[in-house]
């Protein structure tokens, strides 16, 4: 049965989710330890960052698998019987995979500065930080299953735009996807956070998607729960 997943379609979901987790931890690394800017600097080219490279990937790899790069897309996307189970379970290995390539590749570029490929984070992200990550998948999601009702051709720029706006406009700066969570748990850099709040981050984010995908049956779909 997995030969007749298309070997691409998981090829794509793994590229796109390693590179956007480059965007969002070497932007932090390259503007905070290299070159000493404060935090607010880092987080403003961090969000340019992942904005520009999320709506090239986007438009690179959405006519061959779609571009999730992120579990929960691809778990709605099955609710909408738009992907299988073993197709979605394959994707979602891969972008896990894909995301810690993305650890690891971003710490080699930077290896002077962090001193290590992989390390257990120890940056904090606690309390109300928790209640960003339920907003900002909300709207993540909400936006995915909009544009593609409407079957929209500026996907790409509208949620690499939201992506980037959130990050900014979020308490927890907008991870929103529970494989670049896990990604950065793996780097002790100002990027990373630490697995207990992780995993709290991830199970806001399959929150945040839920509650997006029930406002979006109810009141934007012609389909009845």
């Amino acid at each position: 049965m997995i030969r007749k997943i298309a070997y691409d379609a998981l090829l794509a979901e793994f590229l796109g989710s390693m590179f956007l987790v480059m965007a969002a931890i070497s932007p932090m690394i390259l503007f905070y330890s290299v070159l000493e800017a404060q935090n607010g600097i880092a987080l403003v080219a961090n969000a340019i960052a992942v904005a520009f490279v999320l709506f090239a990937l986007i438009e690179m790899f959405g006519s061959i698998s779609g571009a999730h790069f992120n579990p929960v897309v691809t778990i709605v996307m099955a609710f909408e019987k738009k992907i299988g189970a073993l197709k979605a379970t394959l994707f979602i290995i891969f972008q896990i995979i894909g995301g810690i390539a993305g650890t690891i590749l971003s710490q080699l570029m930077f290896f002077r500065e962090v001193g290590v490929l992989v390390s257990v984070s120890e940056t904090a992200r606690n309390d109300f930080v928790f209640f960003g990550e339920i907003f900002g998948t909300f709207i993540l999601l909400l936006a995915i299953l909009l544009l593609a009702k409407a079957k929209s051709n500026k996907t790409a720029i509208v949620i690499g735009f939201l992506v980037g706006g959130q990050i900014l406009a979020t308490s927890s700066t907008m991870f929103a996807n529970p494989q670049v969570t896990i990604a950065r748990m793996f780097t002790n850099s100002v990027a990373g956070i630490m697995p207990l709040d992780g995993l709290i981050f991830i199970a806001m984010q399959f929150i945040g998607a839920m509650l997006a995908y029930v406002v979006y049956r109810l009141a934007f779909s012609k389909k009845a729960l």
